[in-house]
């Protein structure tokens, strides 16, 4: 389905982002993972994935931050990036998406709907 799509997963939660990493991988894209704000922003500045998977509460920078500053960039801006986080509240969700998220999915979450996101916005005109 998705042989060279790179996905860059930041997320902290060292149990989700490996379980997420063994579902993207078994549905075939290429993951990689930043554990922290700082280092998914230097991640995708410095070779942009396909998309990114990205939580909200992180360490360092938070994933609003994260977001603001790769919109903000004219070479990461067209990155697809689909929030994964446990803020569930209507202001988080659409502060994400007035951000410029692509997507916003709460946790717990179903790996398929997850997957079905995903390869739609990597499929999705520009």
């Amino acid at each position: 389905m998705a042989s060279s799509n790179r996905i860059l997963v930041a997320e902290d939660d060292e149990l989700l982002a490996e379980l997420v990493e063994f579902k993207l991988q078994e549905a075939g894209y290429v993951v990689e993972r930043a554990g922290d704000g700082e280092i998914a922003v230097q991640a995708v500045q410095a070779n942009p994935p396909d998309a990114l998977l990205l939580d909200v509460m992180l360490p360092g920078i938070d994933g609003f931050e994260v977001l603001r500053t790769l919109k903000a960039d004219p070479g990461t801006a067209d990155i697809p990036i689909l929030m994964l986080t446990a803020r569930s509240l209507e202001q988080d969700v659409v502060s994400g998406l007035d951000l410029g998220a692509s997507d916003y999915l709460v946790k717990p979450f179903m790996v398929k709907e997850l997957l079905t996101r995903l390869h739609r916005l990597m499929n999705a005109s520009p």
